[in-house]
């Protein structure tokens, strides 16, 4: 047998190495293990490092304080909108580019719907995270509204546009996300969300250009000889003109 072999022993433990969750998730569920048994305010950073396993200072290389444990995928999310965002040219539609930006936030949500549902209970019942939660709220909208100031930069009332616009996106979007947590996930987000955001599309957007419609090709038949006026009548007839 060569030297190099695993053990029995050596194989169990690099398989549960393997299935073991990382710590950063590891941390987020054992807050929410611990949230609706003793409470938010009740729990604290010790309580959730000793049931995950792992010590103070891991907490806080992934989470700067308990509040961010709550929302542990709003900087990623946040990123990837900014990245996006960053990403448009020219020939995007400025606010339809916004509108799909806003349905980034819904993806992170939906990507798992009992956690979601879960934390929007949470949140409901915790002043302070509710306060916090606007907070990121806030982060998003200046994110949308950035974007679009510089697309409307050369409007009259451009800064203004867009952050009207920003709002609008987001009051949209937090409808439609609210809708869909009370329904504790089971209704169509993606619906849900293109329901709202239709309506800042057609306030805010540029419809699209229409398509060329071909062009009609009328035949007229008259009889050889007949006077110029004649045919002219009778064209006129035949397109509809009094």
């Amino acid at each position: 047998m060569s030297s190099s072999s695993a053990t029995p022993r050596e194989g169990r433990k690099a398989q549960a190495a393997a299935t073991k969750p990382p710590m950063r998730d590891a941390l987020v569920a054992a807050a929410f293990e611990l949230f609706p048994e003793r409470g938010y305010e009740q729990t604290t950073v010790d309580d959730i490092v000793a049931l995950a396993g792992v010590g103070r200072r891991s907490f806080f290389r992934y989470f700067p304080s308990k509040e961010d444990v709550v929302f542990p995928d709003h900087e990623r999310c946040l990123a990837d909108m900014t990245a996006f965002l960053s990403a448009g040219d020219d020939t995007h539609e400025p606010v339809r580019r916004v509108c799909e930006a806003a349905r980034l936030v819904l993806g992170m949500y939906a990507e798992n719907p009992t956690f979601s549902v879960q934390r929007y209970r949470l949140t409901k019942k915790v002043p302070g995270l509710r306060a916090y939660e606007l907070s990121v709220v806030w982060r998003y909208e200046r994110a949308l509204a950035h974007y679009l100031r510089g697309r409307f930069a050369d409007r009259r009332d451009g800064t203004l546009q867009a952050d009207v616009i920003a709002a609008a996106v987001v009051a949209a979007h937090n409808n439609a996300l609210r809708s869909w947590l009370r329904s504790d996930g089971q209704d169509d987000a993606s619906l849900t969300v293109d329901h709202a955001l239709g309506y800042v599309q057609a306030a805010f957007g540029t419809p699209p250009a229409p398509a060329e419609q071909p062009e009609d090709v009328v035949v007229v038949v008259s009889r050889r000889g007949a006077p110029l006026w004649r045919v002219v009548q009778e064209i006129e007839t035949t397109l509809g003109r009094d």
